[in-house]
């Protein structure tokens, strides 16, 4: 007569607290690992910023930021999505504004820095930040010089009566450009090329109509700091 051999029962009590071990565990590295990587991380972006804004403000030599709070205007102590960037030349004279601005692409949301000039109203440099666009097509918003010139004055005019923009910044099919709000497309990179005119147009309609009044308190902030 042949007896079954009978199995071994694992414990469920120990086998729930090994799984729970190896839970909180795996949980402690990762909260470790992003408390260590935090710091390197932000001082990586800090210094992406600073790459772009000697970019999309030509000719600054000095940066300080700002934020928008209710009533007017504050130092900005980090960084953060709402802070603004006032470059300033040799001589201390406010030059633009940088802004940040985004928009859905392709493949994913596209970030960029922006540089405004109060004195033409126009902007006059984008740099991206961070997307996932697809290379050789999307990517070359970064690169392709062509559609870079689009900004080196591109009309952001407000209407008169300051509370919003002249022309809305839109983005027309390559070869299409006929007005200096407009933005020539890439050809074959024509969602890219939109999600940046709908990332400026978006930001300038909101931020220009804020900043202008408050130009010239930037540039005593500015002056106080020397």
């Amino acid at each position: 007569m042949n007896i079954p051999a009978l199995q071994p029962r694992t414990p469920t009590a120990a086998m729930l607290a090994v799984l729970g071990g190896v839970a909180m565990l795996s949980g402690l590295l990762v909260v470790l690992a992003a408390q260590l990587t935090a710091p390197l991380i932000a001082e990586n972006q800090r210094h992406a910023i600073e790459r772009a804004l000697v970019r999309v403000i030509p000719g600054a030599v000095t940066f300080r930021r700002y934020r928008i709070v209710e009533g007017g205007l504050a130092p900005a102590r980090k960084e953060g999505d709402d802070t603004l960037y006032a470059g300033y030349d040799a001589q201390g004279r406010l030059l633009g504004i940088a802004a940040r601005a985004a928009a859905q692409g392709y493949a994913d949301m596209i970030y960029l820095l922006y540089g405004y000039d109060p004195r033409c109203q126009c902007i006059r440099g984008i740099q991206v930040l961070k997307m996932a666009e697809t290379p050789g097509l999307g990517d070359r918003i970064m690169k392709d010089h062509a559609f870079l010139k689009n900004f080196e004055s591109l009309d952001a005019r407000l209407d008169p009566s300051g509370e919003s923009l002249l022309n809305p910044i839109v983005t027309v099919k390559h070869g299409a450009k006929r007005n200096p709000w407009e933005i020539d497309a890439i050809s074959g990179a024509t969602i890219s090329s939109r999600a940046v005119g709908k990332a400026l147009n978006r930001s300038a309609r909101k931020l220009l109509p804020a900043i202008h009044p408050l130009l010239q308190r930037i540039r005593r902030l500015r002056e106080a700091q020397r």
